[in-house]
């Protein structure tokens, strides 16, 4: 009796524990639970739809922007009347640069004249009287001779300027007859004014040599004056005939050769009569043998000169 009373709680707990558990499984079962891989995956696929929705249309609207620009810079450039963007094109090959020989020779020219110019200012006394004595064939042996004999620094400066102005000459004279070639313009030029410069320098030395063996110092110093004083005024008178001839027409430059020519010609026929009109008194020489002096010391060195510069050069080409 005692074992009926006690067996039914005991049995309806065990009942009440069993559907408990069981309820409890059914609750926190993971069947009846959502995944967490159904969770995410959708997710991260909106996501990415979304950027890739957000990228394609800034691509869109940059390549909307892109297309603005180039039909406004095809419209600009086509009714532009300056820009012949719709004509047929024109090949214009590669061609190398000429080098124009005449821009140097009017830097070298405009020195030139600017060192005349430099002389004439600084050396006013000794210019002026450069042309007195020249012009004045009475001044010979007076004052002004003495002035110009003792100033030996302008003397040396016009000199100079006379071998420059006689080298850019000569080069011009060459050129002009086609003697020469253009190539080589710096080395050219450059052999004509130390042509011009050995020719004096051996002339000067040579003077000096024979007024000190012969005793005629006196004669000698001045026959070297009368050839100077004529160089210096002749190195003045041939720059403009050497613009002319650089930079004029070649009729123009024809007439400037001949006229410097005979202008070369006087002065040495002027230095000639001077000399000998100088030293006819101290020297006992004849004209004749004065003038084959003059032939054989001033004229045919130039001329040796002139041919062996003629033969180097025709080498090189």
């Amino acid at each position: 009796m005692l074992l009926f009373l006690f067996l039914p709680p005991v049995l309806l707990t065990a009942q009440q524990q069993d559907s408990s558990i069981h309820l409890r499984d059914s609750l926190i079962s993971t069947d009846t639970l959502p995944q967490r891989d159904t969770l995410v995956l959708p997710l991260t696929d909106s996501l990415t739809l979304l950027a890739d929705s957000l990228k394609l249309a800034a691509i869109q609207a940059i390549a909307a922007k892109v297309s603005a620009y180039h039909t406004t810079l095809k419209n600009i450039l086509s009714n532009n009347s300056y820009l012949n963007t719709t004509g047929r094109p024109v090949a214009m090959p590669h061609r190398l640069k000429a080098v124009n020989q005449e821009d140097y020779f009017f830097y070298i020219l405009a020195v030139t004249g600017l060192l005349v110019g430099f002389l004439r200012f600084f050396y006013t006394r000794y210019f002026n009287n450069l042309f007195r004595v020249f012009f004045n064939a009475s001044l010979r042996q007076s004052q002004l001779t003495d002035q110009l004999l003792q100033a030996k620094l302008p003397s040396l400066f016009f000199n100079i300027i006379f071998v420059i102005t006689g080298g850019i000459y000569v080069y011009l004279v060459l050129r002009y007859y086609q003697w020469i070639s253009t190539i080589e313009f710096w080395k050219v030029l450059l052999y004509c004014t130390l042509s011009l410069a050995a020719i004096y320098l051996v002339k000067f030395m040579s003077l000096k040599f024979t007024g000190w063996v012969t005793g005629y110092k006196e004669v000698t110093n001045t026959y070297i004056f009368v050839i100077f004083l004529i160089n210096k005024i002749l190195g003045i008178l041939l720059l403009p005939f050497a613009v002319v001839m650089a930079f004029s027409m070649p009729s123009l430059a024809t007439t400037a050769i001949i006229i410097s020519l005979l202008l070369i010609g006087l002065m040495f026929l002027l230095r000639f009569f001077r000399s000998y009109g100088l030293l006819q008194n101290k020297l006992k020489v004849s004209r004749f043998h004065f003038m084959m002096y003059v032939i054989g010391i001033e004229i045919i060195p130039v001329l040796l000169i002139y041919k062996g510069l003629v033969i180097l050069l025709s080498k090189n080409q």
